[in-house]
């Protein structure tokens, strides 16, 4: 996509968006205070080419946890490149109006879910972390995530980025779960029961 005014200004927008929902978030705890900051800094610094998947090799992603409306189930995608299962998300793309729009909109492309919501308004995790090669030329996700809900009896679809797509209970993740998706869920859910 050639990058014309509408387009940098789009990305402009959804950097401002995200900077707004990091800067308006009570992160659980110093772990999380200090990722907000650095999150703040890079925004700061790079301003749209922060969140843009072409802006550099460490890029800002969105990702939704989709949960039950008792928070006792999880939606999960089987990852195609990764092959980990993880929550639903993706890179923001210039259409998106703000990062948490960007995340409903991986959510349900990702789910086959049309009915899915935004529990909370703004971000609720932050977790950087390193890609493999299979990833191209990302290197790094800063990922901001945002707390989503969705019936799970809802019929799912598998899409072309995942093997699978499957709800489960959040204390039985299946083998092959990301490591750090039960600490991210636990923020999660407490973020949603407060």
């Amino acid at each position: 996509m050639p990058d014309d005014g509408a387009a940098t200004a789009a990305w402009a927008g959804l950097a401002r968006g995200a900077t707004a929902d990091l800067t308006g978030w009570t992160p659980s705890g110093p772990e999380q205070t200090a990722l907000r900051a650095e999150y703040l800094a890079l925004l700061d610094a790079r301003g749209g080419d922060a969140v843009r998947r072409d802006g550099g090799p460490e890029h800002l992603t969105v990702s939704g946890f989709v949960l039950s409306p008792d928070l006792a189930h999880v939606l999960l995608c089987l990852h195609r490149k990764g092959g980990f299962w993880v929550q639903t998300g993706g890179h923001m793309e210039p259409g998106d109006a703000t990062p948490a729009q960007a995340a409903l909109r991986e959510a349900r492309e990702e789910s086959g879910i049309a009915d899915v919501a935004l529990a909370l308004p703004g971000a609720v995790d932050v977790d950087r972390h390193a890609l493999g090669a299979a990833f191209g030329r990302c290197r790094e996700h800063w990922d901001v995530g945002y707390a989503l809900v969705a019936d799970a009896g809802a019929a799912t679809a598998v899409s072309d980025e995942s093997h699978d797509v499957a709800w489960f209970a959040v204390d039985a993740l299946p083998d092959g779960a990301v490591a750090d998706l039960p600490r991210r869920l636990a923020r999660v859910r407490a973020a949603l029961r407060t």
